[in-house]
């Protein structure tokens, strides 16, 4: 290989690498500022689910939330608003906060402005029409961002907000959660948890794994010192 089609590989390479970070990294700011984890000082750390609401799961969620006197935030998928409504409402009811996720959980890469628009507005309406009020953050499908996404969130008035620590609760085993959280959690975690799955319809759901760890996942994170703050807690007001 000559120098310059060396040079040439390793520019696409560095390339491609920068590309799949901006787009993909749920701590990279290049293309969308993203509000990722809350400040470093407090012995504090929030606790949000996406994908939702999925019955049974997400009343079972929120029943084990209650039990032990934490406060979440949901990233609602739009056509699950539109399924549930009655579970959303609760969800605001028990203290808890909302999020966009989207109208049908869409990888967003090489998604046009417009049809992400779509997919956030239309989610802001259907929660209106549940709740009577939109919510201020948002929260990217698998953390993906693409060109344009910025621009609509800042003409919607919206944060984007990513996360500090994942539960993997897509994969592991309800112990294989608890040991993925615990040990790495921080002062200003924001934790990824899942109380549905995309817009899968009812029974095709199973997060059976993440209600079974969550009572243990509250409990040895509070061993550890943490306390449990909404998400709203951590952002410019």
């Amino acid at each position: 290989m000559g120098i310059l089609a060396g040079l040439v590989l390793a520019v696409l390479v560095v390339g491609s690498g920068l590309f799949w970070y901006a787009c993909s990294v749920p701590s990279s700011q290049l293309l969308c500022s993203s509000f990722v984890r809350g400040p470093r000082e407090s012995p504090s750390v929030a606790l949000t689910f996406d994908d939702g609401p999925a019955s049974p799961f997400t009343e079972q969620i929120l029943d084990t939330l209650r039990t032990h006197q934490v406060t979440a935030t949901f990233f609602v998928c739009g056509q699950n608003v539109e399924r549930r409504p009655d579970l959303v409402r609760r969800i605001l009811a028990e203290g808890h906060s909302l999020g966009n996720h989207t109208y049908s959980h869409p990888f967003l890469y090489f998604r046009g402005r417009a049809r992400i628009a779509k997919e956030i507005d239309l989610t802001q309406q259907a929660i209106e029409r549940a709740v009577g009020q939109q919510p201020r953050v948002f929260r990217p499908p698998y953390g993906v961002r693409w060109f344009g996404l910025a621009s609509v969130l800042r003409e919607r008035g919206l944060l984007a907000v990513q996360w500090s620590d994942a539960g993997g609760d897509w994969k592991r085993t309800s112990q294989g959660i608890v040991k993925r959280l615990v040990p790495g959690v921080r002062s200003g975690s924001v934790i990824l948890l899942h109380d549905g799955h995309g817009v899968l319809p009812p029974g095709a759901v199973d997060r059976s794994a993440t209600v079974s760890a969550l009572p243990e996942v509250i409990a040895g994170i509070r061993r550890r010192g943490f306390r449990f703050v909404s998400l709203l807690d951590f952002l410019p007001s």
